[in-house]
């Protein structure tokens, strides 16, 4: 709760997004007064990271897809910055891709496709559904961005086909407290992570949303299709358009999965019996093990809230949970035990020279805002323990790349941890024999 409070859209960080939307909008309605410009994706439906992109959506009436007059004309009124507008004319679904030149946020923008705006009424009923949703999906996000592994163009997993996970995940492994606001969320993630990490079977199955959910043989998704066609590693059914395969360019499939499973062993012996032996276990932040957040993207964020933000706001700590920012030599180097009880966001310290002004100076940049490089899950056996992860974290840390990224820590309170409790109810498997081979 405390890492999903700290991460989640603020008041002021809309308002600045909403700023560039309507800067965009002035220069698309300048061209065609008539067009209509929708919101999209993780914005429209408050799913999104600090980082996240905006899509938008221009409708309208043009012979021929009119990219390039509208990339002129975003140049023209210095909208974009210069060196980052691209034009895909080539893509399945021809776009825009800009960096907004004030801000630094990224914008995709796109002609005449309804699918998007559908999927973002879809999403919003399932979070209505689920209510855990939001939750599980951001801490999703955050995990997989630091891997590099959340660009569909890159092989990764889109947010439009981990959220279909997530409600699968929940449609088929039912919990009678999924509804509850005190679901225990600690547990939920686990167990989507032993899910996609370890019992899901990518070569047989796919994954269906309508209808209540199911597992579908993907022998016999390809008797329906084209000649010559398959369904992809991860095949994810599109609710709004069944023939549509969400997950056919996510050619890095296996390497999520690998992620997925790493994740699942350090958080499940973090929360075994064992671990209550550990000399840092009341100290250390379960979620922090496999969460990390760059000291550029909170640097980012203090600017959005000194420039968008109320006055009141300016005078407030950084977030409501009192996230401390520490360098990392104020932490214990053997062991990263922190010496106090407050909860901490671990840091590291600024390149030399580099400062930021806090008022109308340009934004911090955030083309470093994940690690640089992929942060690629060890094979990990399943008789791994959580020392084991934190002598591999050590020896991350000790190759040179302790300046990319922070782990997240949090007090001994049980309110601040992932938590086994024992009156949890227990998973019902609403699975029938005839669909075991699907699952396993």
């Amino acid at each position: 709760m405390d890492f999903y409070d700290y991460i989640s859209p603020r008041p002021e960080e809309e308002k600045m997004r909403l700023e560039v939307v309507d800067r965009i909008k002035g220069v698309i309605h300048d061209l065609w007064p008539s067009a209509e410009v929708q919101v999209f994706g993780s914005f429209s439906t408050g799913l999104y990271l600090p980082t996240s992109d905006i899509d938008l959506v221009v409708f309208g009436k043009w012979e021929t897809l009119p990219l390039w007059t509208l990339e002129e004309a975003l140049r023209k009124r210095n909208v974009a910055d210069k060196s980052s507008i691209k034009v895909l004319d080539k893509a399945t679904v021809p776009i825009i891709k800009l960096t907004d030149s004030v801000t630094e946020v990224k914008v995709d923008i796109s002609f005449n496709v309804e699918s998007g705006v559908k999927a973002a009424r879809l999403i919003k009923e399932f979070k209505e559904k689920y209510p855990v949703l939001p939750y599980l999906v951001l801490v999703l996000k955050q995990f997989l961005l630091q891997r590099d592994l959340n660009e569909v163009f890159t092989g990764g997993i889109g947010s439009y086909s981990l959220f279909l996970m997530a409600v699968s995940f929940l449609q088929l492994h039912y919990r009678e407290d999924v509804c509850s606001p005190n679901i225990n969320i600690g547990v939920l993630l686990i167990e989507f992570f032993e899910l996609y990490g370890r019992n899901f079977n990518y070569l047989k199955t796919g994954i269906r949303i309508k209808d209540g959910g199911s597992y579908v043989a993907k022998d016999e998704v390809q008797k329906n299709m084209m000649d010559g066609y398959r369904p992809s590693m991860l095949y994810i059914e599109d609710p709004l358009q069944p023939d549509n395969d969400v997950g056919r360019s996510s050619y890095g499939a296996m390497q999520v999965k690998q992620a997925f499973e790493y994740a699942f062993v350090v958080l499940h012996h973090a929360v075994s019996q064992i671990a209550k032996c550990y000399p840092n276990n009341e100290s250390e932040s379960i979620l922090g093990r496999i969460i990390r957040v760059t000291k550029e993207v909170d640097e980012y964020r203090e600017w959005i809230r000194n420039n968008w933000g109320n006055s009141s706001q300016i005078d407030l700590p950084l977030n409501k949970n009192d996230v401390k920012l520490l360098d990392p030599q104020q932490l214990d180097e053997r062991n990263n035990n922190v010496l106090d009880d407050e909860v901490v966001v671990v840091l590291p310290l600024a390149p030399r020279g580099k400062t930021f002004s806090n008022t109308s100076s340009p934004p911090p940049s955030l083309r470093s805002s994940h690690s640089s490089s992929p942060l690629s899950p060890p094979s990990t056996s399943p008789t791994s323990t959580s020392s084991d992860a934190a002598r591999m974290s050590r020896a991350h840390h000790n190759n040179g790349h302790q300046g990319q990224q922070n782990s997240t820590k949090t007090t001994n309170n049980p309110k601040n941890k992932l938590v086994h409790q024992g009156n949890s109810k227990k998973r019902k498997n609403v699975r029938d024999s005839t669909q075991e081979d699907l699952y396993r």
